[in-house]
């Protein structure tokens, strides 16, 4: 219903934010890493927005990018994951971390979220492992370079196989493809070079 709202940012509280367009000042629900990233006060703010409308209420949920915006309705979508559920998660991972949590099938990181239980975690997992790939989760994690078709499948796999080996080496699921995710300036076809930088960066 509503894209985005741009405006002066007037107020933050705990979860929400007040943004003022032409004298009309807007209540917004945030997550915590929303907050912590925004200008300050009386600054112009860009917050894109998910319109929940119900008999009782009409609430606006805003992100600052629009990768979050559509984490945010993937989370949504799980069943026993509403709005407040989803920003509960966005509040303790960010989205690109969501996405290394789902892939490593981490469900004790996601459950750390307020009102995500262990089995809600799960069910999330479950829910999302199909709707998101290797590159969802590669993109955006300091990748040097966008390269197409059967390169992508290329660097994805040497990829996953870096993390496979880390995996083995003790590391967690969720830390090992945060480090390969991590990783630039190596030949995204050599699993080897890939494994030798994720490692750097985890000591």
């Amino acid at each position: 219903m509503i894209a985005y709202i741009k405006g002066i940012l007037e107020e933050i509280t705990e979860n929400n934010a007040v943004v003022d367009v032409g004298g009309i000042g807007y209540n917004i629900k945030i997550s915590a890493g929303t907050m912590n990233l925004l200008p300050g006060l009386h600054k112009e703010v860009k917050l894109h927005t998910y319109t929940c409308v119900r008999e009782e209420s009409f609430s606006l949920y805003g992100f600052l990018t629009k990768d979050e915006l559509e984490i945010f309705k993937l989370l949504i979508s799980v069943s026993g994951v509403g709005p407040k559920g989803a920003l509960g998660v966005l509040s303790v991972m960010s989205a690109q971390d969501l996405r290394f949590a789902v892939l490593a099938a981490d469900s004790r990181t996601i459950a750390k979220a307020p009102g995500i239980g262990k089995k809600t975690a799960e069910r999330l997992i479950l829910d999302l492992r199909d709707k998101i790939s290797m590159e969802d989760a590669m993109e955006g994690a300091a990748l040097a370079e966008e390269i197409g078709g059967e390169s992508a499948g290329m660097q994805g796999a040497a990829r996953g196989e870096a993390a496979e080996a880390l995996v083995a080496l003790g590391y967690s699921s969720a830390d090992a493809l945060r480090a390969v995710g991590k990783v630039s300036g190596v030949d995204e076809n050599d699993t080897e070079a890939i494994l030798k930088a994720a490692l750097k960066l985890l000591f």
